[in-house]
């Protein structure tokens, strides 16, 4: 179900869907559907207007607003904004209004109004938000996923292990489902009750992965979560890559913590992510010389020996290259520009 909320839309909820669906002439199964979808919509209007009400007192400029509840983000923008590069952990994200373009590697998606952004594994994307106004500003909502939990759910579930050759899509994008739905609002009502966070959240967490388990993407969950599966056996090797990216790596040591030849390791990093080991070394310390530069003010040849480059001028190619920009020119343009290094689903290179 992709709801996109016309004036009439928002007329009708503003005096009630649900009324509107039962007074309908329809009936039998078609009534009791669009009382669902009315029902949905009403939901969906509460929780964005949930979003709005607190990225108001805590978004950063970029309107990324971080909450008390572990793992959850909200975005609330409102204008278009600049390609932004990121890496992505696995996590859902809640489009409620707007749309944001996404590239990983070759694969490009668009996730609109009404639609839940699935990404499961640990890649770099470069995105865009392409639909915003400040009548109608994109909102979202980010939830990262747990892969012990996929793990755990999965073999109660008794899923079929997936095949470890077998191909991987890291990102789609699939309408937002009532059940989904209900869990990312239940998760924003804890942020008023504090205390019922650690009581009530690992409840809701479980409930969202068990139906994420049922969808129509198990077989990609399942795979990130099969430790038989190469994304699951990646997952050091990556982890390693995310804490050292400074400093030098051998393709030795990261395939032996993949438990794997290192021919085996290009190959199979490759898949998952889209880039080599050396690509994606790079990426991390290129988006992250970017934000110390936007955010801490660091100079380019500062940022470039902050984050392991032994040559500027190598330094300045790679990131020309990536950004399409020099440094000291892209670093400006994004202090005083709308499009900020900050996103609902990164996880920020520290």
């Amino acid at each position: 179900m992709r709801v996109v909320y016309s004036a009439a839309t928002e007329h009708r909820l503003a005096n009630g869907s649900i009324d509107f669906a039962r007074s309908s002439t329809m009936r039998g199964v078609e009534q009791e559907h669009a009382l669902s979808l009315a029902m949905q919509e009403v939901r969906m209007h509460q929780l964005m207007q949930a979003i709005e009400a607190y990225a108001r007192h805590h978004a950063n400029d970029s309107g990324l607003a971080l909450t008390p509840v572990p793992g959850v983000r909200m975005k609330v923008f409102s204008q278009p904004s600049s390609r932004f590069d990121a890496v992505y952990r696995p996590l859902v994200c809640l489009i409620l209004q707007g749309a944001k373009q996404l590239v990983i590697g070759k694969e490009e998606r668009l996730a609109r109004t009404g639609q839940t952004l699935i990404v499961s594994a640990d890649v770099p994307v470069a995105a865009r938000i392409v639909e915003a106004s400040p009548k109608r500003p994109y909102i979202a909502m980010a939830i990262d996923l747990d892969v012990a939990l996929l793990r755990k759910l999965a073999a109660q579930l008794g899923a079929a292990p997936s095949k470890p050759f077998q191909h991987m899509r890291t990102m789609f994008a699939v309408d937002t489902e009532a059940a989904a739905l209900d869990c990312a609002a239940r998760l924003v009502q804890l942020i008023d009750r504090p205390g019922a966070i650690p009581l009530l959240r690992p409840g809701i967490m479980q409930e969202l992965h068990y139906w994420l388990l049922s969808g129509p993407h198990s077989a990609a969950l399942s795979t990130l979560a099969n430790p038989d599966g190469y994304a699951y056996r990646l997952t050091p090797a990556i982890s390693i890559l995310q804490a050292e990216f400074r400093s030098r790596l051998t393709i030795d040591r990261l395939a032996a913590a993949a438990a794997m030849s290192a021919s085996n390791f290009h190959k199979h990093f490759k898949q998952v992510t889209s880039l080599t080991p050396g690509q994606y070394q790079k990426y991390l310390r290129l988006i992250e010389a970017r934000r110390l530069m936007v955010e801490n003010g660091f100079s380019s040849t500062s940022a470039s020996v902050e984050v392991g480059y032994e040559s500027v001028s190598q330094f300045t190619r790679d990131y020309r290259r990536m950004f399409q920009a020099p440094p000291k020119r892209d670093s400006l343009r994004l202090r005083i520009g709308p499009g900020k290094v900050s996103d609902d689903g990164i996880a920020r290179v520290t």
